[in-house]
């Protein structure tokens, strides 16, 4: 019985097209609360990235995982080590890579002219962050960062940050995380929170950073826009988000 629902936002919950929540999951949402399945955002932006939304959210786990939260209560926190944060500002100012910093409350990007980071702000729709120079970012605690660089450059980074890891949605930006820090372990401590198991919740995503969670919950639903890598670790893969994915795979597995 499922008990819990997780969503990815980008490409699940909204349409990369129209940017908004569609009839039917407006209606499956309601279908759920109806029935006493909690729901839950698990994403990786941050809360100060996640737009309001025409359906309700019993907490969220944000930044891949690294900040999760119910209501006022953090549940989880755990920010990438600092020196590694610091060293990754280092190479990017050494090798003049745009990049973004969310902190807690906040986020800022170092140059607002890069053309990937405007795609970013415009396919995502958000107003770019506040400018810091690079240097300056140094010292803040970081719980996700944006790394605007292909993905040629991944294993270098890694060997540069041992403790971080880069889940990549996109060929030309990353993510990167604390390396203990995924979706399925933000899920994990909102579960905990709840007293539900793994196999009592299904989880719904679209991109590279959203594996781990198909993995962990009882039921991993990928929609039909996600990459074939994402769709092999899915129980199930529904319609785009375009064609009601979420309504049609909660009606097709018999959950509403």
């Amino acid at each position: 019985m499922i008990k819990a629902a997780f969503f990815d936002i980008d490409g699940t919950l909204l349409s990369f097209k129209t940017h908004l929540v569609s009839p039917g999951t407006i209606q499956a949402f309601e279908e759920l609360h109806r029935q006493g399945i909690h729901t839950f955002i698990s994403s990786g932006r941050p809360k100060v990235l996640i737009p309001p939304m025409p359906v309700g959210f019993d907490g969220y786990v944000t930044m891949n995982g690294g900040y999760c939260f119910v209501g006022n209560q953090v549940l989880l926190r755990n920010p990438i080590p600092q020196q590694e944060t610091d060293r990754w500002l280092q190479y990017a100012e050494q090798e003049n890579l745009c990049t973004m910093i969310f902190t807690e409350h906040e986020m800022f990007v170092n140059t607002h002219s890069d053309p990937v980071a405007n795609a970013i702000r415009n396919q995502l729709e958000f107003q770019m962050p506040p400018l810091l120079p690079t240097r300056q970012m140094m010292g803040h605690e970081t719980f996700q960062v944006i790394a605007i660089m292909p993905a040629e450059r991944d294993n270098d980074v890694l060997q540069m940050l041992p403790h971080c890891r880069l889940p990549r949605w996109h060929p030309q930006f990353s993510d990167l995380v604390n390396a203990d820090n995924s979706k399925a372990t933000g899920i994990d401590s909102i579960l905990h929170h709840y007293g539900i198991d793994r196999n009592e919740c299904i989880g719904f995503g679209d991109g590279g950073n959203d594996i781990e969670m198909l993995d962990f919950c009882g039921i991993g639903v990928a929609m039909d826009n996600a990459d074939d890598n994402v769709k092999a670790h899915a129980d199930y893969v529904t319609t785009s988000v375009d064609d009601e994915g979420i309504a049609n795979a909660l009606r097709e597995l018999h959950i509403i």
